[in-house]
């Protein structure tokens, strides 16, 4: 199953990329032989500046065509690491070919496009800013194919 990573706004070096994309690696890796990856991060920007409306549409053409929706959003779905692999194992299983984690702007993401969604799954009933949220993401992935691989890496 294919990974993708759908995200308003540009990363830039630093700090959070550097995790990012050590994260990324190690998904890869451990996801392979799971079926899982890889991973494509899409960026969309609203250079226009149409709000929430606009960065929908983007974000919808960047979601492949009957890709599993998952939204990261406040209002989503708070769940344990081994819940979430479960999860992603599981559509996986289903033979579903595409997941398309979305992140919205600052602002978070249009309701209709959450509505859509398929899932919504939350990091916290705090806001994060969306750059943060990418690397929780990219860790919670990795640390997914590490349980489903029975890997040591999630400690109960």
């Amino acid at each position: 199953m294919r990974v993708h990573i759908c995200a308003v706004g540009r990363l830039r070096a630093g700090p959070e990329k550097d995790l990012i994309d050590d994260y990324l690696t190690r998904f890869d890796r451990t996801g392979r032989a799971l079926g899982l990856g890889p991973i494509q991060i899409v960026e969309v920007e609203d250079k226009k500046n149409g709000g929430m409306p606009a960065e929908a549409a983007l974000l919808r053409r960047a979601i492949p065509d009957g890709a599993v929706i998952c939204v990261l959003d406040e209002r989503g779905k708070v769940e344990q690491s081994p819940d979430f692999a479960s999860r992603l194992g599981g559509w996986r299983d289903q033979g579903r070919g595409d997941v398309a984690f979305v992140i919205g702007g600052a602002d978070g993401i249009a309701k209709d496009l959450r509505q859509e969604a398929d899932h919504a799954l939350s990091f916290g009933k705090m806001v994060w800013p969306h750059m943060l949220v990418r690397v929780m993401l990219a860790e919670q992935l990795y640390r997914a194919a590490s349980i489903l691989a029975g890997g040591p890496y999630h400690r109960v």
